[in-house]
């Protein structure tokens, strides 16, 4: 499996961080590869994502979510096998630290080659910037969903 982690530091409080990240369908403002996601319930999602030009579909389940935290997925069918968790860090009344951890099995020898070389950390780096941008330009979050998750 390949891994990624990258961390942004936001000028926002650390609720209109985690508020924002929880807006999923909202994920292709600021995640290059992400075409669309769709929330059916609290807990499940299904994504349509282009990846070295070739288009997949998944679905993922939230597996652990506490508000100002942190929230974790895996992927549950579909094309692409991952999991992941983003947590969200209080550096001070409104500064934030916001941290992905992404494991994923590549597939093919392009995702291969790219996560080798290290063009995976370069987009979720970029991605996480884009995410920082958003926040910090809106200043509010898009939404909120403050529902507590444990398995």
């Amino acid at each position: 499996m390949a891994q990624v982690i990258e961390s942004v530091d936001v000028e926002v409080p650390v609720t209109t961080a985690y508020n924002q990240w929880t807006q999923f369908e909202d994920f292709p403002k600021f995640l290059d590869f992400v075409e669309a996601i769709t929330q059916s319930d609290a807990t499940h999602t299904h994504w349509r994502v282009k990846i070295g030009g070739a288009e997949r579909e998944f679905d993922a389940e939230i597996t652990e979510q506490h508000p100002d935290e942190r929230i974790a997925w895996n992927s549950t069918g579909g094309d692409e096998n991952q999991a992941g968790v983003v947590t969200f860090h209080k550096l001070s009344d409104m500064t934030s630290r916001v941290t992905v951890q992404l494991d994923w099995q590549p597939t093919g020898a392009l995702e291969k080659l790219g996560a080798l070389v290290g063009i995976d950390n370069h987009a979720i780096k970029k991605d996480m910037n884009n995410f920082k941008k958003l926040v910090e330009d809106k200043g509010e979050p898009s939404g909120a969903w403050r529902g507590d998750v444990s398995n």
